[in-house]
C-alpha cells in the first residue's frame, strides 16, 4: 500500500509539471516569409557580347577548264595581282580547230545547196507561167527540197558557231579584279573538261571582305542591317575597327540556332586577308517590347526558367524566357505585366502559393 501511495505521488506531480510547461511554452504562429520585391518594368535592356569572326574574300572564284586541253602557257602565279579581263592561261587542242573547220565547211556545202535550190525554184516559177509547162507536183517538190535544204544550212551554221565559241574557251581570262591565290597547273599538263576536284587557278577579290558572324538567335532578331558592330583582329593588335552590317542572311541554322551576318570591310591596303580571325563585338539596343527584371530573380532550372510573382500576398510562379543582359537587369517575356512585384532574391525553398509579408 505504501508503494501505491508513492507511485499515485509520482504521477500526480508528473501531470501537474506538464501542465505547467505547456502554459510556459504556448504554441507560435508561423510568420510569412519576408522578401525584397522589385518592379516589372518596360524597359530595353541593352547588352554587348563578343562573337568569333571570319574574314571571307568578297568574290572569290575557282577556274576549271571548259574543254579538254593542254595547257599551253600560264600568265599568273599565286600572289599576282590581276584585272578583270585579263589574260591569265592559254589552253590547246588541235582537234577543237579540226572540228571548227569541218563545221565551216559543211555550212558552206549547205549553204550552195540552198542557193541552188532557190534557183531552181525560180526558174521553175517563172516556166509555170507557161500553161502546162510545169506540173504542181514538180514545183512543190522542188520548193519542198528548198526548205529543207534552209534548214540544214541553218543548222550547219549553228554548229559552226557552237564550234567557234569553244574556241574562245581555250583563252583563260580573270571575271573580275583579283588576286590569285591557288595555282595547279604547269604548262603541258592534261586538264579534264569533266573532273572538278582541283581547279587550275583560284581567284579572290581582297580589296573588299565579307566579315561574317554567326548570331545567336534570341540576339539576332534585334540587330538590323546597318547597325554599329566593331571588331579586333590579330594582324592590327589593339586597333578597334567600327562598321555596320551590311546584310543578314535572314535564316537561322537549326544546328547552331544561330542567324550569318556580314559585314563588307575596306581592305584597300592589303592588311587583312580571307581566313584571319576576328573577334566581333555586337552591341543590341534591346527589345523596346520587352519587360525587364533583375537578373537574381529568375530562377534557373534543367527544365526551365520562372519568377516568382508577388500576388494577393502570395507567391506564383511565372514561366519565362530571358533574352538580352546586362547592369543586373535581364529582358523576360511570359505571363507578365508591366508595374506587377516579383521577388528579386527567391531562394530554393519557395513553394507555390507561400504566403509573403
Amino acid at each position: 500500500m505504501k508503494h501505491s501511495y508513492k507511485f499515485m505521488l509520482i504521477m500526480v506531480l508528473f501531470a501537474a509539471c506538464s501542465s505547467s510547461d505547456q502554459q510556459k511554452e504556448p504554441a507560435i504562429p508561423k510568420k510569412p516569409a519576408a522578401f525584397q520585391l522589385a518592379a516589372v518594368q518596360k524597359i530595353p535592356v541593352g547588352s554587348s557580347i563578343k562573337l568569333p569572326g571570319q574574314f571571307a574574300a568578297y568574290q572569290q572564284v575557282s577556274i576549271f577548264p571548259k574543254v579538254n586541253a593542254y595547257v599551253k602557257t600560264v600568265y599568273a602565279d599565286i600572289g599576282d595581282k590581276v584585272k578583270q579581263g585579263q589574260l591569265l592561261m592559254k589552253l590547246e587542242a588541235p582537234e577543237l580547230q579540226q572540228a571548227t573547220l569541218q563545221a565551216k565547211e559543211k555550212y558552206a556545202r549547205a549553204k550552195a545547196d540552198f542557193s541552188i535550190d532557190r534557183e531552181h525554184f525560180q526558174r521553175l516559177m517563172e516556166a509555170s507561167t507557161t500553161p502546162g509547162a510545169i506540173s504542181a507536183l514538180d514545183l512543190s517538190t522542188i520548193r519542198s527540197k528548198m526548205d529543207a535544204d534552209s534548214a540544214l544550212g541553218n543548222a550547219e551554221k549553228s554548229n559552226w558557231q557552237m564550234q567557234q565559241e569553244m574556241q574562245t574557251y581555250l583563252t583563260v581570262t580573270a571575271p573580275f579584279n583579283g588576286v590569285i591565290t591557288e595555282r595547279n597547273v604547269y604548262p603541258g599538263a592534261l586538264v579534264n573538261a569533266v573532273a572538278k576536284d582541283k581547279p587550275m587557278l583560284e581567284l579572290k577579290e581582297i580589296s573588299r571582305l565579307r566579315l561574317q558572324a554567326d548570331i545567336p538567335e534570341a540576339l539576332a532578331s534585334t540587330l538590323q542591317v546597318n547597325d554599329t558592330i566593331s571588331f579586333y583582329t590579330s594582324a592590327l593588335p589593339g586597333k578597334k575597327i567600327s562598321s555596320n552590317i551590311s546584310r543578314k542572311s535572314m535564316n537561322v541554322n537549326p544546328q547552331f540556332r544561330s542567324e550569318r551576318i556580314e559585314i563588307d570591310v575596306n581592305n584597300k591596303d592589303a592588311q587583312l586577308s580571307p581566313g584571319m580571325y576576328a573577334d566581333v563585338i555586337i552591341y543590341s539596343t534591346g527589345n523596346t517590347s520587352a519587360l525587364s527584371v533583375p537578373v537574381s530573380s529568375v530562377v534557373t532550372t534543367t527544365e526551365k526558367k520562372f519568377v516568382w510573382l508577388a500576388a494577393n500576398g502570395r507567391a506564383r510562379r511565372i514561366d519565362v524566357t530571358t533574352g538580352n543582359v546586362s547592369g543586373g537587369k535581364t529582358e523576360v517575356y511570359g505571363n507578365l505585366r508591366e508595374g506587377q512585384q516579383v521577388i528579386a532574391d527567391p531562394g530554393d525553398d519557395l513553394t507555390d502559393g507561400q504566403a509573403l509579408q
